[in-house]
């Protein structure tokens, strides 16, 4: 499991966008990282709205790629996993559950407002109030 400095002073790549590192947080037995980044919704409009979006992630799922310099995510903990390029494509445009870095994920909203991103596989625990406040949102 990569130490604590290392995920503060690396940026993880998910759907195409740079997430920082904000914090770490036990749920239910299982240590998670949460990532963070602010974008607005859309240049075209008139008045976008700032989105706040959360990944979150078990800590040990974290790799650093040292070919690309940056982290990614690989479900052994060790395999960094081939590095694709897709199209970038807005937030409110996106499927609401994916794969990603060959894991399914979930999104949805979290307090606040916040999307938030998880394993589909717990994401059943972690996208809800009680989850939500383990992890450490308002």
């Amino acid at each position: 499991m990569l130490p604590v400095a290392d995920l503060e002073i690396n940026l993880l790549e998910f759907r195409q966008r740079a997430f920082q590192f904000e914090r770490s947080a036990v749920y239910q037995g299982t240590e998670y990282a949460v990532f963070s980044r602010t974008e607005t919704e859309s240049e075209s409009q008139f008045r976008p709205k700032l989105l706040h979006l959360t990944l979150v992630v078990p800590r040990a799922w974290v790799v650093y790629d040292e070919a690309n310099d940056l982290l990614a995510l690989a479900r052994d903990g060790s395999t960094v996993p081939p590095r694709r390029t897709e199209p970038v494509v807005e937030i409110r445009a996106e499927r609401p559950e994916f794969t990603e870095q060959d894991i399914e994920w979930k999104r949805a909203s979290g307090p606040g407002g916040v999307l938030v991103y998880a394993p589909a596989e717990s994401a059943a625990n972690l996208l809800k109030p009680e989850g939500f406040a383990a992890l450490g949102f308002a």
